[in-house]
């Protein structure tokens, strides 16, 4: 049985939360932004919040925690280009509803492909071991993001 892990200090612990948290913002804008496609990632992400099924801008601004006035500039540019289609809501006149187009869904998924291509090709360059390391570390990653 290996022995307990020695307990950090204050210290420590600030040290590590300081680091963490900048390497994972790091990483998140360089995946962003270093295999970006032509969409800004504000887009991207409000094209993702419409993946599960249509939905008002209104409800997309809330999702994204932006202004309506905000997420109405963003949704006016993937409608223009053609990834985003708008329809009245039989429900109510007054609201519409924001849907998914199939250029849309593929940019969704060639945007993706393009992340995943991105740093699939940095962990190729670590060992088998760095990236076992990598798989544990994940796990813990996503408890920390559930909480």
């Amino acid at each position: 049985m290996p022995a307990p892990a020695p307990t950090m200090t204050r210290t420590q612990k600030d040290r590590l939360t300081s680091d963490l948290r900048m390497v994972c913002m790091r990483i998140s804008r360089r995946v962003r932004f270093e295999s970006s496609t032509d969409l800004a990632p504000h887009q991207f992400s409000a094209l993702v919040r419409l993946e599960d099924g249509p939905r008002t801008p209104k409800e997309v601004a809330e999702i994204e925690q932006v202004s309506a006035p905000s997420m109405s500039r963003t949704v006016n540019g993937l409608v223009e280009r053609g990834l985003v289609a708008r329809a009245d809501d039989p429900t109510d006149g007054r609201q519409v509803i924001l849907s998914l187009t199939k250029e849309g869904r593929r940019a969704i998924r060639e945007t993706r492909r393009r992340r995943d291509q991105w740093l699939a090709t940095r962990l190729e360059r670590l060992t088998d071991d760095e990236r076992a390391l990598l798989a544990d570390a994940t796990a813990l990653l996503e408890r920390l993001a559930a909480e």
